[in-house]
């Protein structure tokens, strides 16, 4: 069988990416969570707390979700973490106010989204083959990303047609609970579609500290600084777009369209090339869009064309450390690397907007971008240090032969 040809069925394949779409909505729509407590009295620093519950979940649902895969089955454990989802979206449109009970669906929603964001990627690796995986975990991350960028896009649909930013959760939910009986129904068939399996899912102290001392450390680190570039600049992207006068649906839809287009169209042939080259060239883009988002955006064009380089940057570089992070795991410990990579990103998305909203509120906005600036650049510095890395090593190694 060509490598170019997927082992599971397109039809398969298309719904399980669309149910990880439906699913995703309801993260998305947290983006919308800096306005909605703002528009109840509240600000950033109150909402980047909210965010922040998620991580505290996030490590729950990391351990648990290989030992749910291995009893369970790995779409079935989706599905049902996959309510806390539908109740966390709820939860954040009925609840009055912003007091500590948002901070409860902010742990709801860690557990779900945690649970599907780490065992759909090894969901993926036991339907293809390890020369597959980038590509198609591409094409899952692709998926997730326009579930991510439409959450917010349906809460400035509603402000459009009058409509307050709740109904935005509203239909993430309802688009949640739709994903949830797709991933229960799939269950059989993508057990049925697997090539490979691995032994276990489930996490050890033993099969961590194998991943962490291998050369996945790298892609797992990095992950985890460019969660915090994308949840910083994210989560209070309605902040800085009010600041300057500017529709902040420019920067999901110009973000939004070049990480999906980048991941669908581009990532096939990104993820034949060096991957070390691609990973530093990709996070150079990213470190300049943040450039630009501190020192250059002055207008609708600027923004939308920021947001659009950070797409690709971001988006193609997740692609790429995603296959390193499987591939260069030791053998056996692929799955747990997925793992380890997940809880990464977790920490980043989730940790550090409690971070940034304290920013904001005490130093400003434009704090907050130089510390976004910092965090970007240590990201792309670690790609140009395995690069020079790797050709030392080359140049001692010819020098030996």
């Amino acid at each position: 069988m060509s490598t170019a040809t997927p082992p599971v069925s397109g039809k398969l394949f298309g719904l399980f990416c669309l149910a990880s779409y439906l699913l995703s909505l309801s993260y998305g729509s947290t983006f919308l969570l800096s306005l909605l407590i703002s528009s109840r009295g509240g600000n950033e620093h109150d909402a980047g707390s909210v965010i922040s519950a998620a991580m505290l979940s996030t490590f729950a649902a990391v351990i648990v979700s290989g030992h749910l895969s291995d009893l369970l089955g790995a779409a079935r454990s989706v599905a049902l973490f996959g309510v806390l989802l539908v109740a966390a979206s709820l939860g954040f449109a009925l609840t009055p106010g912003f007091g500590h009970l948002l901070l409860l669906f902010g742990l709801l929603l860690g557990l779900g989204w945690g649970v599907f964001y780490t065992l759909g990627p090894i969901i993926v690796a036991s339907l293809v083959t390890p020369t597959q995986r980038a590509k198609y975990f591409a094409l899952l991350s692709g998926s997730m990303m326009t579930g991510i960028g439409s959450g917010p896009l349906l809460g400035r649909a509603a402000s459009a047609f009058g409509y307050p930013v709740t109904a935005a959760f509203y239909l993430a939910a309802l688009a949640s609970l739709i994903g949830v009986l797709l991933f229960w129904r799939l269950d059989r068939q993508l057990k049925q579609a697997a090539v490979q399996t691995t032994a276990v899912s489930r996490i050890s102290w033993r099969s961590a500290g194998q991943v962490l001392s291998s050369k996945a450390v790298f892609p797992i680190i990095m992950v985890g600084l460019g969660g915090c570039v994308f949840g910083g600049l994210s989560s209070f992207q309605t902040s800085y777009a009010a600041a300057r006068s500017l529709d902040y649906s420019l920067f999901f839809l110009g973000f939004m369209s070049a990480a999906i287009s980048g991941r669908m169209l581009i990532a096939g042939f990104v993820v034949k090339r060096d991957p070390f080259r691609a990973s530093c060239l990709l996070s150079g883009l990213m470190l300049a869009s943040i450039v630009m988002f501190g020192f250059v955006v002055d207008s609708g064009f600027t923004y939308l064309l920021a947001a659009v380089m950070l797409g690709v940057g971001y988006g193609l570089t997740y692609s790429v450390i995603n296959g390193l992070a499987a591939n260069e795991a030791p053998n056996g410990t692929t799955a747990q690397s997925l793992l380890l990579f997940s809880l990464s990103y977790f920490i980043g998305v989730f940790g550090f907007p409690l971070l940034a909203g304290k920013i904001i509120v005490e130093q400003g906005m434009g704090t907050l971008l130089l510390t976004v600036l910092a965090v970007a650049s240590l990201n792309w510095l670690i790609t140009v240090g395995r690069l020079i890395w790797r050709r030392l090593s080359t140049t001692r190694a010819l020098q030996r032969a």
